[in-house]
């Protein structure tokens, strides 16, 4: 939790300040990609890339997560400036929410408008297939640590963020109507946040069901309630790596997850840089 709000903002600048002394002479990008499981390829798409390492921003955490590589590339995706997140922060690696979502203010204060988050998740919907895309639609964020739990920091937004569009509708209808064009399988979904590392239980997720929620992963509401705190405009898109706990009857496993986040890694890839042309910003 955030005690000291002049340090939090001095911290975050520091590092936004660095971010642009790197990128000096270059147009600040206005959207910011988080590369989840399978995305990372998508890096090294990215023309004119510049490539900042997490542990060489000032205040940034250091991403431990499997398949998360760390490092922060600004560069052009389908002829526009973005920003990539080459690895995120889980509350599971033992960080506080604050430090989760410390790259979004920053990214915030560095002027980015759009935000597409993706990760890899459960299915809980039973018509949903291994490895389906899903866009976001809203969340179930019951199991996690309150984002902005603490003082607020007026300069970020105001105390009571409204929730109902964390996810903007034109920003998921321009992610779908662009697979459909793509010929890419996606649906619509609630994504139910899990603070792990362990998997869901079956209970939890017949629970879960019952609420809801279409599919369930470890990242992803932190960063978006962040995000809309700050009037950062948020798309995100799930891929399907394995049917949750208690659906197939198989042991749940990292391997598993990895393994079919490859396997659609291509489309997903192909689909985030066909949205990043569509998009207006």
């Amino acid at each position: 939790m955030i005690t000291d709000t002049k340090e939090f903002i001095k911290r975050v600048d520091g590092a936004a300040d660095h971010i642009r002394s790197v990128l000096s002479g270059r147009t600040l990008p206005a959207v910011c990609i988080v590369l989840g499981s399978g995305l990372g390829p998508l890096s090294e798409m990215a023309e004119d890339a510049i490539e900042i390492p997490y542990k060489d921003i000032p205040g940034f955490p250091v991403s431990t997560a499997p398949g998360h590589k760390g490092s922060l590339i600004a560069g052009n995706l389908s002829g526009k400036p973005v920003f990539m997140m080459n690895g995120r922060f889980h509350y599971y690696e033992g960080y506080p929410m604050e430090t989760v979502t410390f790259y979004v203010r920053v990214m915030g204060r560095l002027g980015v408008k759009v935000l597409l988050l993706t990760n890899a998740s459960g299915g809980i919907n039973l018509e949903m297939k291994v490895p389906e895309l899903v866009a976001i639609t809203d969340h179930l964020s019951f199991n996690a640590e309150p984002v902005l739990r603490g003082p607020n920091i007026e300069e970020f937004g105001t105390r009571f963020p409204d929730q109902c569009h964390v996810y903007d509708p034109e920003l998921t209808d321009t992610l779908v109507n662009s697979a459909r064009d793509l010929n890419i399988r996606i649906s619509r979904g609630v994504y139910a946040y899990s603070k792990g590392p362990q998997y869901e239980t079956p209970a939890e997720i017949r629970a879960l069901r019952i609420l809801g929620a279409d599919c369930v992963g470890m990242s992803t509401v932190p960063e978006a309630i962040a995000a809309s705190h700050m009037g950062i405009r948020v798309a995100a898109m799930s891929c399907i790596t394995n049917m949750a706990a208690g659906i197939s009857g198989n042991p749940l496993s990292e391997k598993e997850v990895l393994d079919n986040a490859a396997l659609a890694s291509e489309n997903s890839c192909v689909l985030v840089k066909e949205f990043v042309n569509r998009i207006n910003v």
